[in-house]
């Protein structure tokens, strides 16, 4: 398989038994899927979850169809899984926040004066994006981290794309008011 092969050409190769497709597609989705997961629950959690969503993948390959992007299919397992996870503990996904917030990103090579200014915007944004109602939180996710259309988020929510669009609004509203000292 070619590196420039489609998700979905590459999930049917691995349908087909393929190893290698499978291979390219984790490596391809593994960060953005596992950020999004993680922004939605506890750490220990995340991990088990994470690990699941590609472990149905691995089940589910023979069953696989094209009929939506394979990112819609793969966010769209991933938040049943975490639908799942809440409903088993009595909550609901639209009420429940991260357990415990992620850490900030690393700041990598900034000059020193500079460091601390961008761990600070970095644990504020991140704090932001906790305290947003789910359903925003999970729009922005999508939209973010996985690269989603605002159809393809729709289809994966389960709502219309205007409600997708206005939960996106929202959503920038807020963390742009909360980071505004910044920008």
């Amino acid at each position: 398989m070619a590196a420039t092969d489609s998700d979905e050409t590459l999930m049917i190769a691995y349908s087909n038994g393929d190893a290698a497709a499978f291979a390219q597609l984790y490596e391809r989705h593994r960060s953005a899927l596992y950020r999004f997961i993680r922004r939605q629950c506890a750490a220990a959690v995340a991990d088990e979850l994470f690990q699941d969503v590609w472990t149905r993948l691995i089940v589910a390959r023979r069953r696989y169809q094209p009929s939506a992007k394979f990112t819609t299919y793969l966010y769209q397992v991933a938040r049943n899984r975490l639908i799942d996870h809440y409903r088993a503990g009595g909550r609901n996904l639209e009420d429940a926040p991260g357990d415990d917030p992620p850490e900030a990103p690393a700041a990598g090579a900034l000059q020193p004066e500079n460091a601390a200014d961008t761990r600070q915007q970095a644990s504020r944004l991140l704090a932001l994006i906790e305290a947003l109602p789910a359903s925003q939180r999970e729009a922005f996710l999508l939209r973010e981290e996985a690269g989603l259309t605002l159809e393809e988020i729709g289809e994966v929510t389960g709502v219309g794309r205007e409600t997708v669009k206005s939960r996106l609004r929202y959503a920038l509203g807020s963390l742009r008011n909360g980071m505004k000292e910044w920008l």
